[in-house]
């Protein structure tokens, strides 16, 4: 049995990892924390009845007290940094899936887990049409390099553009270089920011946020005389749970953070 606790287990994401723990057999539940919802039992949250496990406030305390070999994290971009740095240093295998972190974050968190020789996974998206969504986008830029993403999240989220749309720039910089000139270099932005955000190579990155949606993006390329748009659609959270169990197993035989779930998917 993999024992875990989730992090941020009062909000939306937190309350479907925990439902989903709970329904697996080789995975176990043993701690919850939140800022908020202190002493609610998770049970009621995940439409399980009592379960015993409390959320608390106190994330070393609990680290220390059930000692887990895994911390899923959906909590936000304000506290998910130094979360990590806490789990790294009780030897828990930190399951991030909140995004905001900066690279220079990342660089330091990746450090540290080598350092301690501690396995872990920050995934921007652990959705894996996602995933394949944004391995497909890097396949196609070596025949259609002009290429624009819109994402599109709920009007809660915090950071744009998204953590996935970042990802898919890197990967498709990755595979198709920075030299790409893309628009024209007469273009006139009349309103600012309406060419949306500007990635190295030239890719635009749209970030929408409305009520009513959950995560989605589309990858649109552009070549002589025809389009090519890949896109992946989350209708619920749910969609993130099978990537969100992946990354907890995988991790358990992980002496580093890796960035990016599609690192163990594709492997």
């Amino acid at each position: 049995m993999i024992k875990v606790i989730v992090t941020g287990a009062y909000g939306k994401m937190g309350r479907e990892v925990v439902k989903s723990v709970l329904r697996t057999e080789d995975i176990e539940l043993v701690g919850a924390v939140d800022s908020v919802g202190e002493g609610t039992d998770v049970g009621s949250l995940a439409e399980a009845g009592s379960t015993g496990i409390i959320i608390e406030k106190d994330l070393e305390e609990v680290l220390m007290r059930v000692r887990p070999d895994a911390a899923v994290d959906f909590t936000g971009p304000h506290s998910v940094y130094n979360n990590t740095m806490i789990y790294l240093k009780h030897r828990v295998r930190p399951v991030i899936g909140t995004t905001g972190l900066s690279p220079e974050q990342i660089n330091d968190i990746v450090a540290y887990s080598e350092n301690l020789g501690v396995g872990g996974l920050i995934a921007p998206n652990v959705a894996i049409g996602a995933l394949l969504m944004m391995k497909f986008a890097a396949e196609a830029s070596r025949h259609f390099p002009h290429v624009e993403i819109i994402e599109l999240h709920h009007d809660q989220k915090l950071d744009a553009p998204s953590g996935t749309a970042i990802k898919t720039a890197e990967a498709i910089i990755e595979e198709r270089g920075t030299e790409i000139q893309q628009g024209s270099a007469m273009e006139v932005e009349r309103l600012a920011g309406a060419r949306g955000g500007e990635f190295a190579g030239g890719i635009r990155i749209h970030s929408v946020r409305l009520p009513g949606l959950v995560a989605h993006q589309e990858v649109i390329f552009g070549g002589l005389g025809q389009t090519l748009t890949i896109r992946h659609d989350s209708i619920t959270r749910e969609s993130f749970m099978p990537g969100v169990l992946l990354g907890i197993r995988k991790v358990m035989r992980l002496e580093r953070v890796v960035y990016g779930l599609d690192r163990l998917l594709f492997e």
